[in-house]
């Protein structure tokens, strides 16, 4: 049997203070969504991702691969943003059995609306306490934490081309 490799106190207070910013920092953005726009970080994000695609419009797959859901919760999603007249489901012209998921006109008016609330609080809250310096290495570890969990490079597809590593 493998000896457990436990954390040393040292991981361990980094391990506690990943968990506790991660979990702060969602909630922070899921409130300040919510205040001002009426919208959990989760439509945000699949009305973000459809804005940034080519035609608004994404494969359903497609689009659960990218905000990171199952098929069942993203349907359930789309559903509701549907009903809310912002997007639109279509079949896709070469292939009947494919549905997409298009960002409507009206959809992006509400991200557009919601978008600068958003950035500003993913702003105050992750980038103004840090240092250009920190900005860089917290991107070099996550960088490098991510590749070891997606080792098939996935979110390379999803994440913006910005400045090299």
């Amino acid at each position: 049997m493998d000896e457990t490799r436990w954390l040393d106190a040292e991981e361990q207070q980094t391990w506690r203070a990943f968990l506790w910013t991660s979990r702060l920092l969602t909630e922070a953005l899921e409130r300040r969504l919510q205040q001002e726009a009426g919208l959990p970080h989760a439509y945000y994000m699949i009305l973000a991702m459809l804005s940034e695609a080519p035609d608004r419009t994404l494969t359903m797959s497609d689009l659960a691969r990218v905000v990171r859901s199952s098929a069942s919760r993203l349907s359930h999603a789309v559903a509701r943003l549907e009903e809310a007249g912002w997007v639109r489901r279509a079949k896709h012209p070469g292939d009947r059995r494919t549905t997409l998921a298009v960002l409507t006109d009206a959809g992006f008016a509400v991200l557009a609306e919601a978008a600068p609330g958003h950035v500003e609080a993913v702003r105050e809250h992750l980038f103004d306490p840090l240092t250009r310096e920190q900005v860089r290495q917290l991107r070099g570890c996550l960088e490098s934490v991510l590749s070891s969990l997606d080792p098939d490079g996935e979110a390379r597809d999803v994440l913006p081309a910005g400045p090299p590593s």
